[in-house]
């Protein structure tokens, strides 16, 4: 009798094994990208994406709002002056398609974004490792990181998005010459990409679907789940009911008036967290009609704590200024560079000339959050000081429109320094004055390359203070707030989003979500 109660206890335990082995999950996201290359990419929509497939040489705690390093492909690293790193690279590492990871694939995963002649490998090379000269091998498993100044944020770098590494041979390959990297096998490889992540795609709908499978041979611990499907959802309402319903175990952009509608059901919860990204308002200050006084003027006539009043339930940060938690010794709470005024505002927009002329808004429907909503808030505001808006509704990009006058847009956190956000679309040269619409006022420059190089953190400081006063005297944007992001699921779903993670990252690796098995 006791054999056949332990046979029965152990065929049941097996059976419960397998099925955890083989559990799947199925997303509900707002978005979907119409590419999937970490390097090409900085969409808030492709971000979700990359951490499952893609590895950096560098890893982090993502727990930890801090930066906190640990090896990823490389296993260890040191700078050898203030302008070289050199690394040792993991061995035994596999790519999805089966290759062995070698320096030859570190140095084509990074030399692509750092002399870059594939155009939109260019702009990344602009926004994120403009100083990195050169990268080459030192040894069979060793490479070295050259650039042209000092750099004080080599291992911040070395753990972007867009420097994770990739398949030489294969993306070679994909077409044309194999023994040349051609424009063609780059967008090919964002319809068909390979890493060496615990879980490889298996099927990609461009702007549709994308779907991972655990991968076996995953250098790290193991995957959790057999399988993801990520459906791209655009309508709240069918990601709720689908949620309910059953269709889908987790779903992503819930606004704060949703949430009780999730959180109301016996077999469902939210999880969120404030997102480190700022949602804001940009303007063109090339505009005729967009003068600086005009810009102050419509910065001091919108009330920000008003808007994550009524807009997220006080769930969202309004800051003082371009600053993030995540900086550490380089977070300024104390920089106050927006100011709710009214009375100010209605004496700028007399000394600033505006004529009356409505303001036109461009927003897209629903790429953002509670975006129209905001737009729709901002106008009565400007109202109230005399300033009319034309809201254009929109989901073409036109920020490098010169007709463009003022729009909605987001900052994120790229990386956990003020480089990685402010410095990535307001640097000088990068994304704002690349597009058109922005031109950086006397002394800009000069503040921002003793802010992006120094290594002293003080000195890096009071750089960063005389920017912020620059924006505040000549604004190209107005910061509305770092908004709450939730997300619904199922009770059996063990996720949340983490702190130390880029926004939108849906993190799916060992150690971050567990499925209880019904």
């Amino acid at each position: 009798m006791r054999t056949t109660i332990l046979a029965a206890t152990l065929l049941a335990g097996t059976a419960t094994g397998a099925l955890a082995q083989d559990r799947q999950i199925a997303v509900a996201v707002q978005n979907m990208a119409p590419y999937l290359d970490p390097g090409r990419d900085h969409s808030n929509v492709g971000s979700q994406h990359y951490y499952n497939t893609f590895d950096t040489l560098i890893e982090k705690d993502h727990t930890k709002a801090e930066s906190v390093w640990k090896p990823g492909l490389a296993t260890s690293w040191r700078q050898i002056s203030p302008t070289e790193m050199e690394l040792t690279l993991r061995e035994g590492v596999r790519f999805h398609n089966g290759d062995t990871l070698s320096a030859d694939d570190v140095i084509f995963s990074l030399d692509r974004i750092i002399n870059a002649t594939f155009p939109p490998y260019v702009i990344r090379q602009k926004d994120f490792v403009p100083n990195f000269a050169k990268v080459e091998k030192t040894g069979e498993n060793t490479i070295k990181i050259t650039t042209k100044k000092p750099e004080p944020l080599f291992e911040t770098l070395l753990n972007i998005q867009q420097l994770m590494i990739v398949p030489k041979r294969y993306v070679m390959g994909l077409t044309g010459d194999p023994n040349t990297a051609e424009p063609a096998d780059f967008e090919a490889f964002g319809l068909k990409p390979v890493g060496t992540g615990p879980y490889r795609i298996s099927e990609f709908v461009p702007n549709q679907r994308v779907t991972y499978e655990r991968f076996d041979r995953f250098w790290g611990e193991k995957a959790p789940l057999a399988k993801i499907t990520m459906t791209r959802v655009p309508e709240l309402s069918s990601r709720i009911t689908g949620l309910k319903s059953g269709e889908f175990d987790l779903v992503t952009n819930v606004p704060p008036d949703q949430i009780e509608l999730i959180a109301s059901d016996a077999k469902l919860k939210v999880e969120g967290m404030v997102t480190p990204l700022f949602h804001v308002v940009i303007f063109n200050t090339k505009h005729p009609k967009m003068t600086a006084k005009v810009r102050q003027a419509l910065t001091m006539a919108v009330d920000r704590k008003t808007l994550n009043e009524a807009l997220w339930l006080n769930k969202a940060v309004v800051p003082g200024s371009h600053t993030y938690r995540q900086y550490g010794p380089l977070y300024m709470p104390e920089l106050q560079m927006v100011e709710y005024n009214p009375a100010r505002a209605k004496e700028l927009l007399k000394e600033g000339g505006y004529d009356g002329t409505p303001i036109r808004y461009d927003t897209s429907a629903g790429y953002y959050t509670n975006g129209l909503l905001a737009a729709q808030a901002i106008r009565e505001m400007w109202g109230a000081v005399g300033v009319k808006m034309d809201i254009k509704v929109d989901d073409k990009w036109t920020g490098n429109d010169p007709t463009m006058m003022a729009r909605n847009w987001s900052n994120p956190m790229y990386f956990p320094d003020p480089a990685g956000s402010f410095g990535t679309m307001w640097a000088p040269g990068a994304a704002s004055q690349s597009e058109g619409r922005f031109e950086p006022p006397a002394g800009y420059a000069e503040a921002w390359e003793r802010f992006r190089y120094s290594t002293d953190v003080e000195a890096r400081r009071e750089a960063f203070a005389e920017l912020m006063d620059k924006i505040k005297n000549d604004p190209p944007f107005l910061i509305l707030y770092q908004p709450y992001e939730s997300y619904g699921m199922k009770k059996a779903v063990d996720w949340k989003p983490l702190p130390g993670h880029i926004p939108y990252v849906l993190d799916f690796r060992a150690g971050r979500i567990a499925l209880t098995l019904s």
